[in-house]
């Protein structure tokens, strides 16, 4: 009984490693989709300000609503929304 109980334990830890690798792949594969998103959202803002950018290759989000994109070209912008709700892009 110890045996047949020990090998169901060793399954179970096996599903359950795999449940959480999957669940891991699946949240990174989300993540990186809404990275994308913020990227080519962070960009548009950017273009519709008459700024230079080419393409968003990094962000960093400080708060909600609140990042500083890197683009290809070599400048940085920081685009948040302010009091008013009015989005403000401001180049650093």
């Amino acid at each position: 009984m110890g045996k047949c109980l020990f090998g169901w334990r060793a399954v179970n830890l096996a599903a359950a490693w795999f449940a959480a690798w999957f669940a891991a792949c699946f949240a990174a594969s989300a993540l990186a989709a809404d990275d994308a998103a913020v990227k080519k959202d962070l960009f548009t803002v950017i273009t519709l300000q008459g700024l230079p950018c080419g393409e968003v290759t990094s962000v960093m989000t400080r708060a909600e609503n609140d990042h500083i994109a890197s683009c290809k070209d070599g400048n940085r912008y920081h685009v948040f929304l302010n009091a008013q709700g009015r989005v403000v892009v401001e180049k650093q």
